[in-house]
């Protein structure tokens, strides 16, 4: 079984009670996710199987998107409501203008400080580890990028009011840490109340499956006309294609001459990574442009 499983995961579970749960329902072990998300959070989770486990890191590079509620308010010490409750304020006043200005702000490139409570490593353990064990250290921040952030919903007459905005970023944004940062533009304490992944890989709810119905498909014998090509979650590179002699030896794991693709060489860069396919459409691989050499170096083949 070879494919793009998309998982709707549910609240309470880890990423990895995911993939363990599908092992034991698919009888096989070669399944990696693509981009962790905390227990309490629910959404679209894409799991690699078989072969497609070869462009999981491809996969996690492209932009996700979150609809996130922003609790007002309150902060904790683990940025959501899970936390333990470190500053209160009894009311807040805000306007929609104010929260507007808030959220764009943040559109564009910005810095963010990891949250104790996250699985960065420093001097090889992760940080929740050390936040469990009562300790806080300096970390490092680091650049993302939001290329998009709406204004949903609001509840600004509650004395800790409640915001819901969508957000399209780049990868390893906490949202977490946006929602506080967030309240910091307000200029008051803010924790996360809940998020849902609405989007990864290019993979939407839409193409989502329930733990429920892929045990049931499963069984049914029909899971393999739900599992998407590899092909289709990385459609963020560039399609280049070869005659099928051609492709026969891309297959064996052979450079190949740029002259034979139909790629539009003028806008590529060198070094830039392709998607690779025959004459046929069939998928081939990923392969990287060599202009030096003037070939297509295989990267990941895809081997009949």
């Amino acid at each position: 079984m070879d494919g793009i499983l998309a998982v709707w995961k549910p609240e309470g579970w880890t990423s990895h009670d995911v993939v363990a749960k599908v092992r034991r329902v698919l009888k096989m072990k070669r399944i990696g996710h693509a981009g962790t998300l905390d227990p309490m959070v629910t959404g679209v989770l894409p799991l690699c199987l078989g072969r497609a486990t070869r462009v999981v890191e491809y996969v996690q590079e492209r932009p996700k998107s979150y609809e996130a509620v922003l609790q007002l308010g309150i902060s904790t010490d683990t940025e959501d409501l899970t936390g333990k409750v470190v500053e209160s304020q009894a009311s807040v006043s805000v306007t929609e203008a104010e929260v507007r200005q808030a959220l764009t702000g943040f559109i564009g490139e910005i810095e963010q400080v990891p949250p104790m409570y996250s699985a960065v490593k420093i001097d090889g353990k992760r940080l929740y580890e050390l936040a469990r064990e009562g300790k806080t250290v300096e970390r490092k921040s680091r650049k993302v990028t939001i290329h998009e952030i709406n204004l949903l919903d609001f509840q600004l007459e509650l004395d800790q009011p409640r915001v819901t905005f969508s957000v399209v970023c780049s990868k390893g944004t906490y949202i977490r840490t946006l929602c506080v940062d967030i309240g910091k533009a307000l200029g008051v304490p803010a924790a996360m109340a809940h998020l849902t992944r609405t989007m990864s890989g290019g993979i939407t709810k839409e193409s989502c499956l329930t733990l429920e119905q892929i045990e049931e498909l499963q069984q049914a014998g029909k899971l393999n006309n739900h599992l998407i090509p590899a092909d289709e979650a990385i459609t963020h590179l560039e399609r280049a294609s070869v005659p099928e002699s051609i492709g026969r030896l891309a297959l064996m794991g052979q450079k190949v001459g740029l002259a034979h693709s139909g790629i539009h060489l003028d806008i590529m860069q060198n070094e830039q990574l392709v998607r690779l396919y025959n004459e046929h459409g069939s998928f081939l691989g990923i392969f990287q442009i060599d202009f030096g050499s003037a070939v297509f170096k295989p990267i990941k083949v895809f081997s009949a």
